[in-house]
């Protein structure tokens, strides 16, 4: 069976899960502690040379790391990625778009406003708002009038991109300026499989 490595309020942890849900592939979920610092023990790093979530590991006991790498992995041979290669590579430059303009940007605000350690760094904060902000107009601008990121058609790319961005008002950012965004991730949220963060008890 597959094993997940992931962390409670990983972004990138939850796209996989999504992803995993959706091609109602079985698999064994290890959360860790990251506050605990669980994913520097000797053992995991072992797993990931990144020493970080998500990691997963194949029935072979082999393992693949990075977020984007997985949700590849996984998505071959499925209507969640294209066969095309151009269309394919469309949907690999969203991935790349999310992890360079998008996730930091948001993930770092987020993990200090749960933590309650947003006080004292407003200004590093809007540093981060600062970058992220026109990231997330591009965004904004490119769904106008589109339903989904890639050729009207929901891939791992609405995957990736979804996450952390359907997440950025937590690390205080005013989603309410982008309508075609939130309209956008209310469509993933509405897809089949797709999961919570953080499942509802019972």
């Amino acid at each position: 069976m597959l094993r997940l490595y992931d962390s409670r309020l990983s972004g990138n942890s939850w796209k996989v899960r999504i992803l995993l849900s959706q091609l109602g592939l079985p698999y064994e979920r290890v959360t860790l502690d990251l506050a605990k610092g669980q994913t520097q023990e000797p053992a995991f790093r072992e797993l990931s040379r990144f020493a970080r979530v998500p990691v997963l590991q194949l029935e072979n006991a082999q393992t693949i790391v990075e977020s984007g790498a997985i949700l590849l992995y996984l998505a071959q041979g499925t209507p969640y990625l294209p066969d095309d290669p151009l269309v394919r590579a469309q949907v690999m430059s969203w991935l790349f778009f999310e992890q360079a303009d998008l996730q930091k940007s948001i993930a770092i605000p987020r993990v200090w406003h749960l933590r309650g350690l947003a006080s004292g760094r407003e200004q590093e904060i809007r540093r981060f708002h600062a970058e992220g902000y026109p990231a997330l107009e591009m965004l904004e601008q490119w769904l106008v009038g589109r339903t989904w990121l890639v050729e009207e058609r929901y891939t791992v790319a609405d995957t990736a991109v979804f996450a952390y961005v359907s997440l950025a008002s937590q690390g205080g950012y005013d989603m309410e300026r982008f309508p075609s965004i939130r309209e956008w991730i209310a469509r993933v949220k509405g897809q089949a499989g797709w999961v919570e963060l953080i499942p509802e008890a019972g």
